[in-house]
């Protein structure tokens, strides 16, 4: 969904700033590819992009815990019980500046359960300007599939479905979403 967004966003004459793990996807022509591989690093990457932008899209399904140790080399396997220690990753989208922010921050919920409650609490506890939540309990849309189906939750109240199509429809329909977003606020901070 990421890569979507920013080819469409990219298509639309915005300047891009696309930061990745590891992906079969190439990442869209024109964007600026930040290359990043632990929860850790993305959290950096953010934190050193969002000053510079107008718009944050975060759509990352980044792990809630890791590892608390990492194994320099392979761990032999033991016939007796293994327990691993997870602590919880950085919670990227609460470390955002909360008041004087300079740019709109669009969320992603990523849920298998009451859709609407959680997304709706994310967009208040994380001080998003909207979220996009999608069903991940599917197995014919989301995660791991070309085709999704969102709901999008603004902070007036309102929602917006988007039907189950393609990633890349629901990303240029999400583009011009934002873009227009983005230009209320624009004339609203200059007016």
């Amino acid at each position: 969904m990421g890569y979507a967004i920013a080819e469409a966003a990219s298509a639309a004459g915005h300047s891009v700033t696309l930061i990745s793990g590891p992906a079969t996807v190439a990442p869209p022509d024109g964007a600026e590819f930040v290359s990043i591989i632990t929860s850790d690093e993305l959290h950096d990457a953010v934190h050193r992009a969002a000053p510079e932008c107008d718009v944050l899209v975060m759509c990352a399904a980044v792990s809630d815990y890791k590892p608390a140790t990492v194994a320099r080399q392979k761990m032999k396997k033991r016939k007796t019980p293994f327990a691993l220690e997870l602590v919880p990753t950085h919670d990227i989208l609460a470390s955002l500046p909360r008041v004087n922010r300079e740019f709109l921050v669009v969320g992603f919920a990523a849920e298998t359960h009451d859709l609407e409650l959680n997304a709706r609490k994310k967009l208040r506890e994380k001080n998003c300007d909207m979220i996009v939540a999608n069903d991940v309990s599917k197995t014919d849309s989301g995660l791991e599939s070309d085709e999704n189906e969102v709901t999008i939750f603004f902070r007036n109240g309102e929602s917006k479905k988007i039907s189950r199509t393609s990633k890349k429809i629901i990303a240029r329909e999400l583009v011009k979403i934002i873009s227009k977003m983005s230009e209320k606020c624009l004339t609203k901070k200059s007016g």
